[in-house]
């Protein structure tokens, strides 16, 4: 236990010596400390797997995850080893702020990951309707790009079609004009084969004629349509052959995942923001901690072992400065002054 408690405190960032003088102290520290080891950890957790669902290498991925938890950890101690207690409520709470804004920010990225592995039984069946998704918008692009042609094709086909039906109702109405003439039934309601039916049946002959050179025409043009449609219809099928259904299994893809699912149920909602609120308390609980208590004997030691350094600083200034006066005490009187002023000015 003892090893352990030497490690937590060594990972609070705390001065072992110091410690040493207070031990009322020591349990303080090393709460500190081990909420900031059990971050880095969860950091490197989380960085691992994240790593991993991008390069599906298992040895990248703990590296890659060591690295960022070490970093993680290493800022973290900075943050919370950095902070002085002054007995000073307002002035502490100005100077931790900045780092408590910045405890929030690692959190939320340390959260993500662990997140989506949390919730990686819920995400999969998402993943699956996106792709599926992701297929159909494909496929919808690839006909887009032939609907045009193929639409101005059968176009041209309903029109040519067209032509030859309007022709062909033509040509039997004339017919039937005729065919009444001749019967009496109809124009001049005498049944005969007079020269009246003549010119009628010449029409109906003459439309008969236009309508075979039409329907000629038309159907060879129609049947060139056709085989462009044909065409069209088999590049189609072979863009559309081409497609295939993307993976997704990247943590964009994952994330994009879990926001629709949170979308869609409250309850997963809920769960996203108490993860990420846990998350948030563990990694600025050090902060708060060391806000929050009291100026122990520690933080008295502490400022006694750094005001040291800075009353040797003054002195050591003060007596280079005296040196160089002596040294400059045959210089002219203006020269003593000039440098005179400029020491005790560094020295302010």
């Amino acid at each position: 236990m003892q090893k352990l408690t030497t490690f937590f405190l060594r990972c609070s960032g705390a001065d072992l010596s110091i410690l040493k003088k207070c031990p009322s102290e020591t349990s303080k520290y090393v709460g500190i400390g081990a909420t900031i080891f059990f971050t880095g950890l969860f950091a490197a957790l989380s960085g691992a797997y994240a790593l991993y669902t991008v390069f599906d290498n298992a040895w990248f991925a703990t590296v890659f995850g060591i690295l960022w938890g070490l970093m993680i950890f290493n800022l973290d101690r900075y943050i919370v080893s950095s902070m002085r207690k002054q007995g000073k409520t307002v002035s502490e709470l100005l100077m931790a702020t900045p780092r408590i804004l910045l405890a929030i920010l690692i959190s939320i990225v340390i959260a993500k990951p662990l997140e989506l592995k949390i919730f990686e039984k819920e995400i999969e069946p998402e993943l699956v309707v996106m792709e599926q998704q992701k297929y159909s918008e494909q496929e919808a692009q690839v006909r887009f790009r032939f609907q045009a042609t193929q639409d101005s094709i059968k176009s041209a086909v309903a029109v040519l079609r067209e032509e030859i039906a309007a022709k062909t109702s033509k040509r039997d109405e004339l017919l039937r004009i005729a065919r009444e003439e001749a019967d009496g039934t109809g124009g001049s309601r005498k049944k005969n084969l007079g020269p009246i039916y003549k010119i009628k049946k010449a029409d109906a002959d003459a439309a008969e004629t236009e309508l075979i050179a039409l329907t000629t025409r038309n159907e060879a043009r129609i049947r060139e349509y056709e085989r462009s449609l044909a065409n069209s219809d088999s590049l189609q099928a072979h863009a559309l052959a081409k497609l295939e259904q993307t993976k997704l299994n990247g943590p964009a893809a994952r994330m994009e995942a879990l926001s629709r699912i949170t979308e869609q149920s409250s309850a997963m909602a809920f769960a996203h923001w108490f993860i990420m609120l846990l998350f948030i308390a563990i990694e600025t609980a050090p902060v708060f901690v060391k806000l929050i208590s009291n100026k122990g004997p520690y933080d008295n030691l502490l400022k006694v072992e750094e005001h040291q350094f800075v009353v040797h600083e003054i002195e050591e200034l003060a007596r280079m400065n005296a040196q160089a006066k002596e040294k400059t005490a045959n210089y002219p009187q203006h020269e003593r002054t000039f440098i005179g002023t400029r020491l005790d000015t560094e020295l302010k």
